[in-house]
């Protein structure tokens, strides 16, 4: 069972009790978060919007509301991938190859990075386009099995899955909108507006 379902599907399990870092041992050695919880806590740290979603119906019940609480239902979204035009065809917006009249965009991505909670994306998802060219608000489908240890790890990846032809412009989403958008960390940074629909494929 993996800790989304852990934490997410089993309301129920509340008997079993955490072990709490003041009942170990000083010299006891810390313990490593499992892949999953480690990007969910960066991720969130960076000022993304989490949605796990256990099926595709969860998936498309997530993105509904996503558009109804921006008031995007209606709205044209912009989609470069022609496979997720075609997994979302019945959702509550227009598709559009226009980014000026796009309300968001829609996207896949290459991997989830767990050390830094970052989105790894290239050329698959954004063509040549730059991130500040891109719309503001992002919505993000990915899987569970695309949570990788780091960059390289990812890069890794890329090159495994994509021989014929290495993809270009490839890039991470770091720093998201939140409350505290004046962190200066985030300076020079093309902040975004994202929301993540993870899917469990594990």
């Amino acid at each position: 069972m993996s800790l989304f379902r852990k934490i997410f599907g089993s309301k129920n399990d509340d008997s079993k009790e955490e072990l709490k870092s003041t009942d170990r041992g000083k010299y006891m050695p810390e313990i490593k978060l499992p892949i999953d919880e480690r990007f969910t806590i960066n991720f969130k740290a960076n000022g993304g919007k989490f949605l796990y979603c256990e099926n595709l119906n969860e998936v498309f019940e997530n993105l509904e509301n996503i558009l109804i609480e921006n008031q995007w239902d209606n709205k044209k979204g912009y989609i470069i991938d022609t496979n997720l035009k075609e997994k979302f065809k019945n959702s509550n917006f227009t598709p559009t190859q226009s980014i000026a009249e796009s309300s968001f965009f829609l996207t896949t991505c290459e991997n989830l990075i767990a050390s830094d909670g970052s989105l790894f994306i290239c050329s698959n998802q954004i063509f040549e386009k730059k991130l500040p060219e891109l719309p503001e608000n992002f919505i993000v489908f990915s899987t569970t099995s695309q949570i990788v240890e780091s960059i390289s790890e990812g890069l890794r990846g890329i090159n495994r899955n994509n021989k014929q032809k290495i993809p270009t412009n490839i890039t991470t989403i770091k720093h998201f909108k939140s409350n505290d958008d004046n962190n200066f960390l985030k300076y020079g940074s093309s902040l975004k507006n994202l929301y993540l629909l993870l899917l469990e494929d594990l």
